[in-house]
Order: structure tokens, then C-alpha cells, then sequence
């Protein structure tokens, strides 16, 4: 008889009762996990307090590394051996302080039988609360059951409330009655405009270039080809290490020209001489050469819209892409020839670009540049952290921030009012220069294109970005990430914890329109065009349907 080799089962672990057990996710990168651990330890500490203070006992189910210096999941190979040591129906917190690679536990949580809880700080100094929104949105990608909780400090009543619920029973409930699903709309011109515009991509198809696909963990970012190809939108998959190679051939002449556009349009950069802390000459030629490649590479491609991802395959040898993404994003921007010379590519046009390669977004930046163009409006869009907010004269006023750059049209001033700053030497070792500013106040749409139950979404709403006062302004960039742009946005008939309860990203996709009544018109052929496409079309707030007189409010909505 033959004798194979069986591998030796472990002992299916058993919770003590009364126990939950605490993990977390962290950073690919070590100097972001150490430098986060500290604020990663009073938020475990409070998360302990308060568990404890119900009547529960828990469990941090590894222990910090003393070589590195932090206790965070800082890989998915490192996930898989955490996990092991977890008992499987245990009531599970997954603590997030800091951004995290929602993959690092995602196989985990695939199989945990027992209730899990995302929690978070809504704390400005590091993004633990988009790495909540991030782990969110990739657990209801997956169809992994979860609830959630963030808190400033762990001393209001409705967080030790809803902590208390879910060790009781297991999940926690939020009202999301500012939701509503997408009503009969009208026959309007905006409905017309929308649907023939999907009626268009459904024919003629369209194709995003994804430089490197998957970023920064974000599985929630990766939407499958058959899911993608049904809205008519189609792959081609790139890699950076040919955006690289082009790189190379861009010439210091042509990359020079970019500078000189950009300071004669009015932008200034804060340079300096040290390269490992301050923005260089060397590092920005480096970025506009990148700038000339990426638009000569959609050219060969024909592509309709492009994502960079940069981390992590870029970060340790080019500077930032985000001067380029930015730049793309915008309609006056340099001009970029063929590499005969004989063709202005993509002349007059923004070319939509995807940040960090999230596929949510270039579905919705192909589809928002589609109608604002069709409409007469500015096309320029643009993703954003959903970073933090507080209240501010009676209105609660979020912090968008995107990591490096918006286009120069939704920054106070244009070109003249965008300043290049280097990028943080943690999260970007190679430097470059961000398009940093003020959003200009003014009416926009918010969107966010996502996964649930194996079928595209898509979430709409109506805001406004305000103009706060300098003092405020600083104080929350200094807050956060000076040198990031900063857009002041209310989101018109949504709470707070509204809103961190529904949403299903760290990202939001935001559009200026010149007044409110153009935007609620926009609004509409957006939906339109969404649900001509097959896309699941969600109101978020209040949101007037043009032309109908009829209005989405919290007062209709249905979870």
C-alpha cells in the first residue's frame, strides 16, 4: 500500500468565552507603520478600555516586532500567520489607525466565521479612517459580512452604545435612510442626453489603460473584466515598467517645455536643494517627463482614459506621479506632440485619469467627462480622500484631500493659485512635486462606483464646497498634509455618520458645475447615463431629479 505524507492539522482553536480578539492592518511601507504605531496604540488602547468596560476581555492576537518597531499586518504572507492563531468564531475588531493594505487581511477575514467590526479614529494626522473606508468597501466587494465604528476619542455615548450593541449580538446597525434607490426619472433632455450617451459607449466601447493593476491593497479598486466589459468599458493593461522606458525617451528640451507652460500659466514651485526632503529641479524634470510619456503612451493605445498606480512600483525610482495626474485631468494643460512632432495629442481635451488605478473611479471619470462635455461644462474631475471633517459654523464641513494633486480649474486662482510642494519623504522616498491649493467654493456632484453582491453601484449626491476662513483652512492642512490640496465640502442632506456608514471607499469622485440648478441637471443625466448601462443607482441626501419636481430625500429613502 502506498503511504503518502498527510500535512499534520492543527487543533481548531477555541475562543475563551467572553473574548474578542483585536488585529490590525498596516502599511506595505515600514516608514509609515512606524511612524503611525503610536496613535495605533491609543487607539488599541481605547478599543481595550471600552471592551473591557462592557464586560468583555480582549485579546491582541499577535504581538508587536520589536525589530520593526510596530505591531501592524505589514504583509498578506504575514495576515495568513496572524490569522492562524485566531480562533475562527471568536467575535473579531479589526483596529485601523493608519492606511492600510486591505489584502494583507483580506484571506483572513474571507474565512472568520465569527463577527467582525472595522473601527476606526477619525484622527486628521494619519488616514486611519480612509483605511476604514478602504477595508469597508473591500469587505462588501468580497460579500464579507462586517459592521462598523469609528469615533473621535471613544468618550461619546453613540460609539460605547454601538460597541455595546455589537458584542451583544453580534452587528450594529446605521441609519442609512438617506439613501434611496433611483426613481422613474423624467423625459427630459438631461434623460435623453444620458441614456444616448450610454447607448454610444455600449456601442462604440471605450478603453482605460491600467498602468499596473491593483495599489496599495486596494482590492475594493479592481473591478473584474466581465463586470467592467458590460458598461462597455474594456482593459488594457500596461505596465510602469514601460511608462519607465518612455520616460527615458522624453527629451530635456520637450520636458523643459512643460515647466515653462506651467510657470507662465502662473503655478510656482517651493524648491530647494536637499532632494531626500525638498522639491527639485531634477525631480520636477523627472515628473514632466513622465507627463510626455503617459500622454504618448495613450496615444499608441487610443485610450480613453489612463491610471498610474506608482506605489509601489514606482515610488523608490521615479518622483511622484501626481503633478502628471493632475495635469491630465485638466483642459489647459502643456501640450503634448506625437514623437514625430506632427500631432498635438488629445489637443483642447482633459485625458480623465485614474488615481492609484482605482477601476471605481475611471468608470466614473469616463462617464462624468462624457456628460459635463456633452453639457458645455468643464470635464475636469477628480478623485479625493474622504480624509476627515469637523464641524464648522453650524455645518459639518468634511476634509477632502487627495494625495498630490487635483486639476488646476477646481483650485482657487487656476494655475496661479496652485502651488508645488514636495511630497512627503515617508510615503514618497523619491520626491516630486504636488499641484497644491484651495478648492474654489461652488456648487458640485459627488459620486463613488462600486462593488456589491458581485454588481457594479454607483452612489450620487449633491454639496457644495465652501470657502472657510485662512485660519481655518491652515489649521486643517497643517492638521493633516499641508502639502496636499484641500477641498472644504458639505455634503447637502447627509450626516457624518451617515455617510461613513454608506460609503464604500476611501474615495470620492467630485465635480464642479457653474450653479446649483446646472448640477442638479448633470446629476440627472449622470443617473441616466448609469442606468441605461446596467449600473445600480443609489441617491445619497437631497437630490433634485432635473426637471421632474421631484426630490430625493432622506424622507423616501430606503436602506
Amino acid at each position: 500500500m502506498t503511504a503518502y505524507t498527510l500535512p499534520a492539522l492543527p487543533e481548531p482553536r477555541v475562543a475563551p468565552p467572553g473574548t474578542v480578539y483585536v488585529v490590525t492592518s498596516g502599511d506595505l511601507r515600514e516608514p509609515a507603520n512606524v511612524a503611525a504605531w503610536p496613535l495605533q496604540v491609543e487607539l488599541e488602547k481605547l478599543v481595550t478600555e471600552q471592551v473591557r468596560a462592557a464586560g468583555w476581555d480582549a485579546v491582541r492576537a499577535f504581538d508587536p516586532d520589536p525589530v520593526t518597531g510596530h505591531g501592524f499586518v505589514s504583509s498578506q504572507r504575514m495576515g495568513l500567520e496572524v490569522f492562524r492563531n485566531v480562533p475562527r468564531e471568536a467575535p473579531l475588531i479589526v483596529a485601523i489607525a493608519n492606511w492600510q493594505y486591505s489584502h494583507h487581511v483580506l484571506a483572513g477575514l474571507r474565512s472568520h466565521a465569527g463577527p467582525i467590526l472595522t473601527l476606526a479614529n477619525f484622527e486628521p494626522a494619519w488616514p486611519g479612517l480612509v483605511g476604514l473606508l478602504n477595508l469597508n468597501g473591500s469587505l462588501t466587494k468580497a460579500g464579507i459580512g462586517y459592521s462598523t465604528l469609528w469615533t473621535v476619542d471613544g468618550t461619546d455615548e453613540w460609539f460605547r452604545e454601538n460597541l455595546r450593541t455589537w458584542l451583544r449580538t453580534g452587528t450594529v446597525t446605521h441609519d442609512t435612510s438617506h439613501v434611496r434607490a433611483l426613481p422613474t426619472l423624467p423625459e427630459s433632455a438631461e434623460t435623453e442626453l444620458g441614456r444616448a450617451l450610454a447607448d454610444q459607449l455600449l456601442d462604440d466601447k471605450a478603453i482605460i489603460g491600467v498602468f499596473d493593476e491593483g495599489c496599495m491593497g486596494m482590492y475594493n479598486a479592481i473591478i473584474d473584466d466581465e463586470l467592467i466589459n458590460a458598461v462597455g468599458i474594456y482593459k488594457e493593461r500596461l505596465s510602469q515598467s514601460e511608462l519607465w522606458a518612455q520616460m527615458q525617451t522624453v527629451t530635456d528640451e520637450e520636458a523643459d517645455a512643460v515647466g515653462r507652460w506651467l510657470t507662465d500659466a502662473g503655478m510656482t514651485f517651493r524648491l530647494g536643494t536637499d532632494p531626500a526632503t525638498e522639491l527639485t529641479e531634477d525631480q520636477l524634470r523627472w515628473q514632466y517627463k513622465m507627463y510626455v510619456a503617459a500622454v504618448r503612451i495613450s496615444d499608441d493605445f487610443g485610450l480613453d482614459a489612463v491610471g498610474i498606480q506608482y506605489q509601489q512600483g514606482l515610488k523608490n525610482l521615479s518622483p511622484a506621479s501626481d503633478l502628471v495626474e493632475g495635469l491630465l485631468n485638466n483642459v489647459a494643460r502643456p501640450p503634448v506632440t506625437s514623437r514625430d512632432g506632427a500631432r498635438v495629442l488629445y489637443e483642447g481635451q482633459a485625458l480623465p485619469h485614474f488615481n492609484e488605478v482605482d477601476e471605481g473611479v475611471a468608470v466614473d471619470a469616463l462617464v462624468t467627462n462624457r456628460i459635463w462635455t456633452a453639457m458645455g461644462l468643464d470635464p475636469a474631475n477628480t478623485l479625493h480622500d474622504v480624509r476627515w471633517g469637523e464641524d464648522y459654523d453650524g455645518e459639518y464641513v468634511w476634509v477632502y484631500e487627495i494625495s498630490g494633486s487635483v486639476p488646476a480649474s477646481h483650485l482657487v486662482g487656476g494655475y496661479a493659485g496652485a502651488e508645488g510642494w514636495r511630497q512627503g519623504h515617508v510615503f514618497f522616498p523619491a520626491g516630486g512635486a504636488t499641484i497644491n491649493g484651495v478648492s474654489r467654493p461652488g456648487e458640485i456632484v459627488w459620486s463613488r462606483v462600486y462593488i456589491e453582491d458581485g454588481e457594479l453601484h454607483v452612489d450620487l449626491g449633491r454639496g457644495r464646497v465652501v470657502e472657510l476662513p485662512e485660519e481655518e483652512t491652515r489649521r486643517r492642512k497643517e492638521a493633516t498634509n499641508p502639502e496636499w490640496p484641500i477641498a472644504h465640502v458639505v455634503i447637502d442632506g447627509v450626516t457624518r455618520d451617515q455617510f461613513m456608514a454608506r460609503h464604500k471607499a476611501n474615495h470620492a469622485q467630485l465635480v464642479y458645475a457653474p450653479d446649483a440648478t446646472t448640477a442638479d441637471k448633470a446629476l440627472t443625466a449622470k443617473a441616466a447615463m448609469f442606468e441605461r448601462l446596467g449600473v445600480h443607482v443609489h441617491l445619497c441626501g437631497d437630490v433634485t431629479v432635473a426637471a421632474s419636481g421631484l426630490q430625493a430625500t432622506g424622507e423616501l429613502a430606503s436602506a
